[in-house]
């Protein structure tokens, strides 16, 4: 391809994802969101076609204009709440992970047959792997080179959920569902023409998985205008926010409540931690309120406010992969962080200078205590972490390398 292509902003672009990523309120979204952007900023005509689910709907139309003038967003209606009665069936009787099987829709394929017909795409973009039954209708109408992008390692985050889990029944199915996504994801991974992953250790672990097949490291963009530094604060008020209807944070943050909070309250009675999360289960919405010294704000209308009423953040992960964005977005925004091993996977962060790092219970609570007794670390850290998301996460420019990527794989 000729390489002016690109700056004549030629080359196109079609994005598949299984949730509309606006607003861009989850890691997800945001990971979808920013990349979109950054790849329409560096030249290229990007399309968007999304699963608008009933958990996440939001109507196309009222996505703010700027964004429509970057991205064209097409959407398709589709309810995939979980069906017992199904999820029975598909444990029985299918070979398929059932979180794939519920993205399935006529309408979607219907939909993307229409732009692959009328859209003459250079790129198709498949945010993850659960729309990997549309790959041969991609095939058949267009001549478009086919991208994973990898958000996550799919099938890890259900092995570490296998591991963690103590009731038998649970670590069966998780086991069994592990071994689905696992073939899932090295199907697709064979027959894309590409892999894009979030992290270098993903993309090593793709590239093991597919060795013939193309890899890159692209991480989620960082557009750091948008995230005001936040200030040294005084107090021993720490917080946590991120979705509780996904189950490596709800466990975590079980975790964090049972193990570390009393460790913690031990030596500084006065502690508080502040949560803030949508679509809490109610159970532990009810640990919550009995819990001593924890507010809980629920889904709260600006998370960037919220962190920034805060200095420090904590990102007790048990299970995950790829990248966690929040975190991402408390170093934006100069916040010290308080995480786990795999809760900072995939980020170029060193324990001590840009964040702190902790697995054991009473390692978690010292490190907190550390920060909040220290102001002039506070400092250090912030500064710190913000300047490694300046150096390595910019939204423009790892946007330009992955579009180089695909003006050289054409």
């Amino acid at each position: 391809m000729d390489a002016k292509k690109i700056h004549a902003g030629m080359m196109k672009l079609l994005i598949l994802s299984t949730k509309l990523p606006y607003p861009p309120k989850d890691g997800g979204a945001i990971a979808t969101l920013n990349l979109a952007e950054g790849l329409a900023g560096a030249g290229m005509e990007v399309d968007m076609l999304s699963v608008n689910t009933r958990k996440h709907y939001f109507p196309v139309q009222d996505i703010p204009g700027h964004l429509r003038k970057l991205i064209r967003f097409h959407a398709v209606d589709l309810d995939t709440s979980p069906r017992l009665l199904r999820a029975l069936l598909n444990l029985l009787f299918s070979r398929q992970p059932y979180i794939s099987e519920r993205f399935k829709s006529k309408a979607f394929a219907d939909r993307l047959k229409q732009l692959l017909i009328n859209g003459e795409y250079d790129i198709v973009q498949m945010e993850g792997p659960y729309l990997a039954y549309l790959l041969p209708l991609i095939r058949n109408h267009s001549a478009a080179k086919v991208s994973l992008r990898a958000h996550n390692i799919e099938h890890e985050i259900w092995e570490r959920r296998t591991a963690n889990s103590m009731n038998i029944f649970s670590r069966l199915y998780f086991r069994n569902l592990a071994g689905r996504i696992r073939k899932l994801e090295e199907t697709l991974a064979d027959e894309s023409d590409m892999i894009v992953a979030i992290s270098e250790r993903d993309r090593k672990r793709f590239a093991e998985i597919s060795p013939a097949t193309e890899t890159i490291t692209i991480p989620t963009g960082m557009d750091l205008s948008k995230y005001p530094l936040t200030d040294a604060k005084p107090g021993t008020s720490i917080c946590f926010i991120g979705a509780l209807d996904w189950a490596p944070n709800t466990e975590g943050l079980r975790w964090f409540l049972r193990k570390v909070m009393p460790l913690l309250l031990q030596d500084n009675p006065s502690a508080e931690l502040h949560i803030a999360g949508r679509n809490a289960p109610a159970a532990l919405v009810r640990e919550l309120t009995e819990a001593p010294n924890i507010h809980f704000a629920g889904e709260v209308e600006d998370a960037h406010s919220f962190m920034r009423s805060f200095r420090l953040m904590v990102v007790p992960l048990l299970t995950g992969s790829g990248i966690r964005i929040k975190i991402l977005e408390g170093m934006a925004s100069g916040m010290c962080i308080v995480t786990s091993t795999i809760g900072a996977e995939g980020i170029p962060a060193e324990s001590g200078r840009h964040l702190l790092i902790a697995d054991r219970p009473e390692d978690f609570a010292r490190n907190i205590q550390q920060t909040l007794a220290n102001k002039p670390l506070q400092e250090r850290l912030g500064s710190e972490a913000r300047k490694l998301l300046m150096e390595k996460f910019d939204t423009f420019t790892i946007a330009t390398e992955l579009v180089n990527f695909y003006n050289r794989s054409e």
